[in-house]
């Protein structure tokens, strides 16, 4: 599943530039996460990046977009032009 950013954001800009797909971007209150481009950091990192930055623990998984480790690995994949 990807992650979603809850309305307990205080728009530290801190998780922005840690998303190694751009998949966070200032909506129009707090920041927001692209739920087509969030991969959990599946095939960068071992944990996603914006949670262990985020300093109020605002970034939980999105109940509406629940998708398996697989399934993100083949979005990576996809995003990055490698998907056969």
């Amino acid at each position: 599943m990807s992650l979603l950013i809850t309305e307990e954001c205080i728009n530290c800009d801190v998780c922005e530039p840690e998303c190694p797909n751009g998949a966070i971007y200032l909506g129009e209150e707090i920041y927001e996460i692209d739920c087509k481009l969030c991969t959990e950091c599946v095939g960068h990192y071992d944990t996603p990046q914006c949670v262990e930055v985020c300093p109020v623990a605002c970034i939980i998984k999105d109940p509406d977009n629940e998708e398996s480790v697989e399934v993100l690995h083949h979005k990576l994949l996809a995003l990055s032009g490698k998907a056969s």
